[in-house]
């Protein structure tokens, strides 16, 4: 019991003293869930001890960068959730054309997997001309691999499968090139987008949006900063906008659960009624 005690003290410290000298703040993340990372990332660095890792990131910025990609969660897939998207194109696309100009954010974009998918469900709607998408990240290196829009060749098999299970209406191939062993996306998808880096933990609202995405990302919260972070996508909507959640998310028992109504049972979309 007692080095538990002292693991999370160890743990508490280091977030502590990379908030107060690097700014990110990871003190609010699950702790079952950052526990697990710091320790593959000490194991990574050579390390026998939290301590030990708190030296060598406050006094060594490459490990710092290192830390941030290791402690940032970027697993993601293009139409991840097909049954989310078709939901979109259905429940959604309907009222986005009563809009005359349409803004979207992506919070947590990670790699732009999903951005892109969605820039493609856009097009094809004929709606992507009078969109804007603002995809974040707290990582800075995952936000170049999604501006660049190059993805593996061989997980093209698979999104086509979810791109068709997603309602899509092309021949998937026709949105990328192949070159090498990576595939190159239009980038006539990426005229739209605006990729800038933002922490949840810390950062205010930029804009006022009709969609919201962060989806798979407050699972890694705690219930504190769930709250501060639904609160914020709240600030950022327009009235009856959409905020869409990862499978495993849900506005049950925050603050703002009567502030919305579900648009399909199970699928994660949300609109705001007040």
């Amino acid at each position: 019991m007692l080095k538990e005690q002292l693991e999370d003290i160890e743990i508490q410290l280091l977030l502590e003293g990379i908030h107060r000298y690097y700014g990110f703040d990871f003190r609010n993340y699950a702790l079952a869930s950052i526990k697990r990372r710091i320790w593959n990332i000490i194991r990574a660095e050579g390390l026998t001890t939290i301590s030990g890792l708190q030296e060598k990131v406050l006094h060594h910025p490459e490990c710092m960068e290192r830390f941030l990609c290791s402690l940032s969660v970027n697993v993601t897939t293009m139409f991840r959730d097909p049954n989310f998207f078709l939901t979109f194109r259905q429940k959604v696309v309907p009222i986005l054309r009563t809009y005359p100009f349409i803004r979207i954010w992506h919070a947590g974009c990670s790699t732009g997997e999903e951005v892109y998918s969605l820039a493609i469900l856009l097009h094809e709607e004929g709606l992507y001309h009078r969109c804007r998408l603002y995809a974040t990240d707290i990582n800075e290196m995952v936000l170049k691999k999604a501006k660049a829009g190059i993805y593996p060749l061989d997980a093209m098999q698979d999104y086509t499968q979810q791109y068709l299970q997603a309602g899509g209406k092309k021949a998937f191939s026709e949105y990328y090139t192949a070159a090498y062993d990576h595939a190159i996306f239009s980038s006539c998808l990426k005229e739209n987008m605006v990729f800038s880096q933002h922490n949840l933990a810390t950062d205010n609202s930029f804009n006022e949006f009709h969609i919201i995405f962060c989806r798979n990302v407050l699972i890694y919260f705690n219930k504190i900063l769930q709250e501060r972070v639904i609160n914020l996508f709240h600030e950022s909507l327009v009235p009856f906008g959409i905020l869409g959640l990862g499978r495993q998310e849900t506005l049950r028992f925050t603050p703002h659960e009567r502030d919305y109504e579900e648009l399909e049972g199970g699928e994660k979309l949300y609109r705001r009624i007040r």
